[in-house]
């Protein structure tokens, strides 16, 4: 893995602006890519954030590519938290993360990071199809660790291997997906746990980010990239709220025709879909649409609502049987004031929040490995299945 990660970076020229920060990092730099603006949440600011230990957990952070991921999430700000090391394949990109966290420890590599034993816990922010690899290859070295979404990007055996590993382990998992720590996500998530919202009939979410030239990428994963197989963010509004999974999918896939990297002949994948919506059987019994669509301009953003039993919600309006309970406070909880809360809806602090604790007191993540394929592996299947004309697919299920 590290030899041919590294032989192609020799390969890849600098006058191309991969390196350089030229054409659409460039871009990225004037115009804020969609979900990283600072948008407004819900947040009990009145409240005062109360550390559960005065422990450090000391970090190492891998990824600073043109979604700058590696420190968007404040893990340089949380008070419970040392980074330690930084890395990116980049040298350029590495200084810059490293000089953002005010680390001195740098590696050009993840493989030569998870070598070093002061580093506790891995922050993994590198290209998508190696997501599951890199977890594992943390984790075989006896450390923590969050992954940027989506948990596994189109091999299906990826996931069984990533579940062992993280199994076998003992150690934390956490997929930081945004769209579980959205304000109407949270806010129906604390319903449905305090049994307010009864059991979920029918579920949304839809993921609009409409590319007509494709967000810079290592080795040009994002070039025709199936919508489903980045679907964590719309299927976190079953998942992020109830726990459930997906056990059956029936997707349609809609040809784009008006943007060329669609076209079969120009992305590696083969795919002709911009757009893809699937319906998902839910494990708890109701049913779900997932929808993700590159190719459609207008409203973008993560969105979705829940229908259940004894009430529904868009957004963080509730509307059911019998009124909120005058105790259930539906907004998030205080941050460190070092915190931001951040984008794609102020989830990034929360997520980082999480990790973080989670480690300290020694529990699963609320995202935790189960979760993560749930809604990752899912959208493999949905693929597969607009692939096959919308044939209905069994998807796989894991538990804890």
């Amino acid at each position: 893995m590290q030899s041919d990660r590294r032989s192609f970076l020799k390969q890849v020229s600098m006058g191309a602006g991969l390196a350089a920060g030229v054409g659409p990092l460039a871009a990225a730099e004037e115009k804020v890519i969609q979900g990283f603006d600072d948008t407004k949440t819900t947040q009990a600011k009145e409240k005062v954030w109360t550390p559960v230990s005065d422990r450090k957990v000391k970090v190492g952070i891998v990824g600073y590519g043109v979604c700058r991921f590696g420190a968007a999430f404040g893990f340089q700000n949380h008070p419970n938290v040392e980074i330690v090391a930084v890395s990116d394949l980049f040298p350029d990109r590495c200084d810059t993360l490293a000089k953002i966290c005010k680390c001195e420890t740098k590696y050009p590599s993840l493989e030569e990071l998870v070598k070093d034993d002061n580093v506790e816990a891995v922050f993994v922010a590198t290209d998508a199809p190696s997501h599951a690899q890199h977890c594992i290859e943390v984790l075989n070295h006896g450390k923590h660790v969050a992954c940027a979404v989506p948990a596994v990007y189109g091999k299906m055996e990826d996931g069984d291997r990533l579940y062992e590993t993280v199994k076998k382990s003992g150690l934390n998992y956490m997929l930081f997906e945004t769209s579980c720590y959205r304000s109407d996500t949270y806010a129906m998530r604390t319903l449905y746990e305090a049994g307010v919202m009864g059991d979920i009939i029918y579920a949304e979410g839809e993921y609009y980010h409409y590319m007509p030239t494709p967000i810079d990428s290592f080795r040009g994963w994002r070039i025709g990239m199936p919508p489903q197989l980045y679907p964590t963010h719309s299927n976190a509004y079953l998942t992020g709220v109830s726990g459930e999974s997906f056990t059956e999918v029936s997707c349609m896939g809609i040809p784009c025709k008006h943007i060329k990297d669609f076209d079969p002949k120009n992305n590696a994948y083969k795919n002709p879909f911009g757009t893809e919506v699937a319906l998902f059987r839910n494990s708890g019994g109701g049913s779900s649409r997932m929808v993700v669509s590159w190719d459609t301009p207008g409203y973008h953003g993560e969105v979705g609502r829940v229908r259940a039993s004894k009430g529904s919600m868009t957004g963080t309006a509730f509307q059911g049987v019998d009124d909120i309970p005058k105790d259930i406070d539906l907004r998030k909880p205080p941050l460190a004031p070092s915190m931001p809360a951040g984008g794609h809806g102020g989830s990034h602090g929360y997520l980082c929040e999480e990790f973080i604790t989670s480690i300290l007191e020694k529990r699963l993540p609320k995202v935790h490995i189960v979760h993560a394929l749930n809604m990752s592996m899912s959208g493999i299947v949905a693929h597969e299945s607009a692939m096959r004309d919308g044939e209905t697919m069994k998807i796989p299920q894991w538990t804890l």
